[in-house]
């Protein structure tokens, strides 16, 4: 099968289309037909790897070095980027009850890669489920990552019906998910982006736009419950005043900086530091679809390159064009 394959850390170039192996299901997998898979930031992040340092790293630095020696230290281990994909069910193990051949499916690998490929094997009892009925294989392709990881997040603050929202870094995959997930939580919800992604923010629902290189939204005088940081470049020190009484800083990529400030406001009243881990499960990626078919959660894609020049959609996303997502077709 063809697939795109990187055997060496570096620019976007060392991306080669080639021919591999073609997976076989175990017992309890299935084999899917792969039509689409995303590019994200774990694509990236993981192809330069070596250029990543504790220091830059966007987590605690103490989780820097199991993250290089799963991913490999001089060289890639996992050869095969990819996490999020939807395709058609080509055939499945013996032990298998949920899929049949032929069923369109969308899903998300995590750490484990795999999806720039033309065919992937995942357990049934994954993060697999039913392609969405009114999504393309390229819009379902773009919804597993940042709608998983932005559900786990707002859950572990509770979003409540009426409470007032600010989610900074709103156009990317995390953001552009959390926007719409906190709006079907009846939240009210504001968006922090730049200025040639702010029509995207507002097509996604946001009740209000803030453009960070005209605006600080800490300074505009309004206040929020939750303030979810997804890049975690703004500091507990600015945000304070734009939090109300009780209001929770969250933070999707943290340093130590962070879990100390999270330690030291939860032994205190009034507003706190929240750092979270997103927890990926099933039956979250189940409620995903059924808010897409209820029309409350949709994927925009801004650029789709065949799977031959996945390079060209890495070079385009790290240039900084990128305002929705890109995805990768497979005849």
């Amino acid at each position: 099968m063809k697939a795109v394959v990187y055997t060496e850390y570096g620019a976007p170039d060392v991306l080669r289309l080639n021919n591999v192996a073609k997976p076989a299901p175990k017992d309890n997998e299935i084999l899917v037909r792969v039509h689409a898979a995303s590019v994200n930031f774990g694509d990236i992040l993981a192809r330069k790897f070596n250029t990543v340092s504790p220091a830059n790293f966007s987590m605690p630095s103490f989780f820097w070095l199991p993250s290089r020696l799963a991913f490999g230290f001089s060289k890639p281990k996992k050869h095969v980027l990819g996490n999020e994909f939807a395709g058609d069910v080509e055939s499945v193990g013996r032990d298998v009850k949920r899929f049949k051949p032929g069923d369109p499916v969308f899903g998300y690998l995590g750490p484990r890669m795999g999806a720039n490929a033309e065919y992937v094997c995942m357990p049934e009892d994954g993060l697999v489920a039913p392609k969405p009925a009114n999504l393309t294989y390229e819009e379902a392709a773009a919804v597993p990552y940042g709608a998983l990881t932005a559900l786990s997040l707002l859950r572990k603050v509770n979003i409540q019906r009426g409470q007032k929202v600010l989610i900074n870094g709103a156009s990317g995959g995390i953001g552009a998910a959390a926007v719409q997930i906190a709006r079907c939580f009846g939240a009210e919800v504001a968006g922090v982006c730049g200025t040639p992604r702010v029509e995207f923010v507002k097509a996604l629902g946001a009740d209000r736009v803030f453009d960070y290189t005209r605006e600080d939204f800490t300074q505009s005088g309004e206040t929020y419950d939750v303030i979810l940081d997804v890049p975690g470049k703004t500091s507990f020190a600015r945000c304070k005043r734009a939090l109300r009484p009780g209001g929770r800083l969250l933070y999707a990529s943290f340093k130590t900086k962070q879990l100390l400030q999270m330690l030291w406001t939860s032994m205190r009243g009034g507003k706190k530091v929240v750092c979270a881990l997103s927890s990926e499960k099933l039956d979250d990626l189940i409620f995903i679809k059924e808010l897409v078919e209820a029309g409350a959660l949709t994927a925009i894609i801004d650029r789709r390159y065949p799977l031959e020049q996945a390079a060209e959609a890495h070079r385009y996303i790290e240039a900084g064009h990128k305002k929705a997502s890109v995805v990768l077709t497979l005849a």
